[in-house]
């Protein structure tokens, strides 16, 4: 008998936040609709800036439009889905739409580590080698690492999918989470998974740790090279360029890697489910604010654009 013949289940039920309260849930979904918001304007407002203002066409504001590129995407796969479930209390997700949700988490998690790892990477090229950096970090090679970081999401989501929604679905279907996450969904499978799980633990140290330990190589380096520094401007201007990104490396990563790495009879469903959040809602959100409010430059193009608009609305 093949897997597809053995399964019955077509359709899936999100558990979501279901143990609480309905008032408690509509509380919930009017915060997320407002982070929902928030996080669309402030992406969208730092792709057209970054885009427009020609004093930020420099890489790593190119890597940061690409970013606000990938959060956007990352909101939408999870989010509206998930306002659904806490005010319409329409839970249930097909099965076609499980494995779409769980395709496009997979692609744009994996390719938002590759791209923060590039990030650290231009950032170590503009510090501790500036007489190289104009010609190493050229338009073309800006471009070709935006475009690996975009592609390496595609093999991940691809087999880790795939793979997953092979399996046979017996029943139950409900998924104790709020979107289609691997680990609540492959818990429902009525086969051997064990293969699965160390394909996925080495996608997870490829995709996750890898691009981490990357990303703290590049900035051991970078503060190495700063302390060194003969000028307090410079050391200042220096951090200046780095702080933000680090701030949200470290959001994104503290959070990702307490998911994925604990062991799981640490980990309870409703703390996965607080974890997750952090990543997939919270922290889309906070880019765009870190990256405005901590970047002079950011700010002073964000006065220049409102300056023009203003101005030729009064002619």
């Amino acid at each position: 008998m093949t897997w597809g013949n053995w399964t019955t289940v077509r359709e899936f039920i999100l558990m979501s936040f279901s143990s609480l309260s309905y008032e408690i849930q509509a509380l919930l979904f009017l915060l997320f609709l407002i982070i929902y918001l928030v996080t669309l304007m402030g992406n969208v407002l730092i792709i057209l800036v970054t885009t427009v203002d020609s004093a930020l066409q420099s890489p790593m504001y190119f890597f940061l439009r690409n970013l606000s590129f990938l959060e956007i995407g990352f909101n939408l796969v999870i989010v509206p889905k998930m306002l659904s479930t806490l005010i319409l209390q329409d839970k249930t997700i097909s099965f076609l739409g499980c494995a779409t949700q769980m395709y496009f988490f997979f692609f744009f998690g994996a390719a938002e580590c590759c791209l923060l790892a590039t990030m650290a990477y231009d950032r170590y090229m503009a510090i501790c080698d500036p007489l190289h950096y104009p010609i190493i970090m050229s338009r073309r090679s800006c471009a070709q690492l935006a475009a690996a970081s975009w592609f390496s999401g595609f093999p991940v989501a691809t087999v880790q999918t795939t793979w997953i929604f092979s399996f046979p679905f017996c029943g139950p279907n409900m998924v104790n989470h709020f979107f289609c996450d691997s680990p609540p969904v492959i818990a429902l499978v009525c086969a051997d998974t064990s293969l699965f799980e160390l394909e996925a633990l080495t996608a997870t140290v490829l995709f996750i740790l890898f691009p981490f330990l990357l990303i703290l190589g590049s900035y051991v380096r970078i503060l190495s090279t700063i302390f060194r520094m003969p000028s307090a401007e410079g050391k200042r201007k220096a951090f200046s360029t780095c702080s933000s990104h680090l701030l949200v490396v470290s959001l994104f990563y503290s959070t990702a890697i307490l998911t994925y790495f604990r062991p799981r009879s640490n980990t309870s469903p409703e703390s996965k489910k607080m974890l997750s959040l952090s990543y997939t809602v919270v922290t889309p959100m906070l880019n765009p604010i870190i990256y405005s409010l901590r970047n002079n430059e950011v700010k002073a193009a964000l006065r220049r654009i409102i300056h023009r608009t203003l101005g030729s609305q009064k002619l």
